[in-house]
């Protein structure tokens, strides 16, 4: 319910803690912009939104949210718009479907966010979706938090198909760092853990608090028992290099979902941790250069090439 207003106001929150640090954040609207930022040793904030429902069946609000800022919508998340099923949608026994991918209005979406170079994001997208998205979009794309299927069948993560056609749009995939999408044994762990808890649980979830956050609490007051079931670094890195023998280092590149997990693997507590990718990649026998791309030079090669469009700021 008022998926656009609260929107909004996330953005407002933004703002507010920009106002807050002016020597230290600023808000960008451009790649120049962002680099200009960066040079000057700050921190260059740029908003995204998850899920179309966002925009409330409604192509203006689209407009407002890209003249706010807004540089990326992912088009599904688990709950997914009227126009565009979900892999949650097209993966579920229970669900009936009145169709599979992008309606009509889907598909003019798509072609808006072209025209004003906001980035289409496919994470969370069925392969209907992804798959009509790649057959209309005149710009590269991004999956901006998911991972490889072959190493890990979640509904989630990428096949390598998928993964071929991203490359071939020059888009990118920014790859998860969600344990249950990185590494298969995971989730089996995971509910061990939480069974073990299993009555904390249920009785954070009964005094009103959502399943997503109860989770968290457990993580957060059993996190020395937690470590012993999030996976290595290597794990991600299994990810990162399976995307580059397949298709190359120009589409790859980093997607923590670091505000949708309950749980990271080991050493990657938060962004500050991101050193330890670099020092592995280079273990790895990765050049400087390639890792640079990995780290957000594809993901800016990307931004870049759907901007001509945007160019004119506005806001």
């Amino acid at each position: 319910k008022n998926a656009y207003a609260y929107a909004m106001r996330q953005m407002d929150s933004l703002d507010a803690v920009v106002a807050r640090n002016p020597e230290k954040i600023r808000k960008v609207f451009t790649t120049a912009e962002l680099r200009a930022a960066i040079k000057q040793g700050m921190i260059a904030a740029m908003f995204g939104v998850e899920g179309g429902h966002m925009i409330e069946n409604d192509l203006t609000k689209i407009d407002s949210l890209f003249h706010r800022g807004a540089r990326y919508l992912t088009l599904t998340h688990n709950i997914a718009p009227d126009w565009a099923t979900s892999a949650a949608d097209e993966t579920s026994t229970k669900k009936v479907l009145l169709h599979k991918g992008l309606t009509d209005f889907g598909k003019q979406v798509v072609k808006r966010m072209n025209e004003l170079g906001m980035l289409i994001d496919v994470s969370h997208a069925g392969d209907q979706t992804f798959w009509d998205v790649i057959a209309l979009t005149s710009k590269p794309i991004i999956a901006s938090h998911s991972s490889v299927y072959a190493l890990v069948a979640s509904r989630r993560n990428l096949k390598d198909e998928q993964i071929k056609a991203i490359a071939k749009n020059g888009g990118v995939i920014q790859v998860n760092f969600n344990p249950g999408f990185i590494d298969s044994s995971f989730d089996k762990k995971e509910d061990a853990f939480l069974t073990t808890h299993r009555a904390e649980l249920d009785s954070l979830k009964t005094s009103g608090m959502d399943h997503h956050y109860a989770v968290d609490r457990i993580y957060y007051q059993y996190a020395a028992e937690a470590l012993s079931i999030r996976p290595p670094l290597s794990k991600l890195i299994d990810h990162i290099d399976y995307i580059v023998k397949l298709v190359g280092v120009d589409y790859v590149g980093l997607g923590s979902d670091f505000d949708g997990i309950n749980v990271t693997p080991l050493q990657l507590d938060d962004v500050t941790s991101y050193p330890l990718i670099t020092k592995a990649l280079l273990e790895k026998g990765y050049h400087k250069k390639d890792i640079a791309k990995i780290l957000g030079g594809n993901f800016l090669r990307v931004l870049q090439a759907n901007e001509p469009a945007a160019t004119a700021r506005k806001h």
